[in-house]
């Protein structure tokens, strides 16, 4: 066998020397420890404790109120009073979902106090509006926006919290406030035009019936002059009870015409008597040709007549219908109105609420040693498996 040379002898002890110093050193001073523990956490400690910027959140809490019939219960009855208003849903989902909208976002920065209060120089640069290079787009502006204002909604009270974060208290409540204003003036606009439609469609319909009613009476007055008759049924009573008393007049005269001829043979009332018959029949004859018989006939000219007031008569009502409901929707115009009733005003936070600093640094921390964790045991089976 062949005596190891001086060059092996040295590399063999500069090994036994490194396992050595690799059993001494604990398990956490190896470099992968380093780079998924000791940088990440040494790096979370610089910015959270002296990058990141102080976060301010405003609260308001407020719920939607409309003097409405339906009564309202549980909770809801409580808030809603004892003057018997509701809480309106509608109105409370518009609200909220304008909060976060792009029309509530350009309405906060018409004068430019939104973009101010997010692009302060004392604003990390990871967390300030402004990019790297160029200008935010207004896509970046909104994304930005959403992110720092949220609205939540309690099903059950129907109070509704509005929340907006902001790197200083005033900028904060600024926003708070002037998303609420925002609001209760989109509230106003929806009352004005609910108001608005429904009294418009009340007239329209008012409008609409009176043009019946008066259609309908020009119809039924032309027919009654153009046929010279007023009421064919109440005329025809008229006639029928003429018709009645001549009948009488006809059987006295015949009972006195009987007896006469019975008693005195040669009176000459016979003639006369005879004569006032006659004349009484065609009298009836003119009569009940008047009622019925002919074209003229008040018979024939009924049928047309109580079409054209029947005509009269359902438009009269619908009038009267119309007009009613004017009157109702002028009543619940006045008091179907929604409104904003704030429950907490805009607080203004007299200290940083974000970031948790401590909490922060402790997850980057445990995130890190899970990781160093995973990785080793990794390495340790890879080793393993080489051997």
């Amino acid at each position: 066998m062949h005596k190891p040379t001086g060059q092996f002898r040295t590399v063999t002890a500069d090994a036994g020397m490194l396992g050595a110093v690799r059993r001494v050193l604990p398990r956490w001073a190896s470099p992968l420890f380093f780079a998924t523990v000791g940088v990440p956490t040494l790096l979370a400690v610089l910015y959270f404790g002296f990058v990141a910027s102080d976060v301010y959140v405003s609260e308001s809490r407020y719920i939607v109120r409309s003097q409405g019939k339906q009564a309202p219960t549980g909770i809801a009855s409580l808030l809603a009073g004892a003057d018997g208003s509701s809480l309106s849903g509608g109105a409370m989902n518009a609200l909220a979902d304008y909060a976060l909208s792009r029309d509530a976002m350009q309405a906060l920065d018409q004068q430019g106090r939104l973009m101010a209060a997010y692009t302060r120089p004392e604003i990390d640069l990871f967390n300030r509006l402004a990019p790297p290079f160029g200008t935010a787009s207004r896509e970046d502006v909104y994304a930005y926006y959403a992110e720092h204002v949220a609205v939540s909604l309690e099903s059950q009270s129907s109070i509704t919290t509005l929340v907006v974060k902001a790197y200083r208290p005033e900028d904060a409540q600024w926003i708070n406030a002037r998303l609420l204003d925002l609001g209760e003036a989109l509230v106003n606009r929806l009352n004005d035009r609910s108001r608005t439609d429904l009294v418009r469609y009340a007239r329209q319909e008012v409008e609409d019936a009176k043009r019946e009613a008066r259609n309908a009476a020009f119809a039924l007055a032309a027919y009654r002059n153009r046929q010279a008759v007023i009421d064919p049924e109440k005329q025809a009573n008229v006639s029928l009870q003429m018709i009645s008393k001549l009948q009488d007049e006809v059987i006295q005269t015949r009972t006195q015409l009987v007896q006469t001829r019975a008693f005195t043979p040669a009176n000459p009332q016979i003639p006369v008597l005879v004569s006032r018959i006659g004349s009484l029949d065609q009298q009836i004859d003119l009569e009940m040709a008047k009622i019925a018989g002919g074209k003229g006939s008040l018979a024939a000219k009924s049928a047309e007549f109580t079409r054209l007031s029947v005509e009269a008569e359902y438009a009269d009502k619908l009038l009267t219908n119309a007009l009613v409901s004017l009157q109702n929707a002028n009543n619940d115009a006045r008091r179907q109105q929604s409104y904003v009733e704030r429950i907490v005003q805009p607080s203004q936070p007299d200290e940083a609420r974000e970031p948790k600093r401590l909490r922060s640094i402790l997850s980057v921390f445990a995130l890190g040693i899970a990781a160093w964790g995973v990785l080793s045991l990794l390495f340790s089976a890879m080793r393993e498996h080489d051997l």
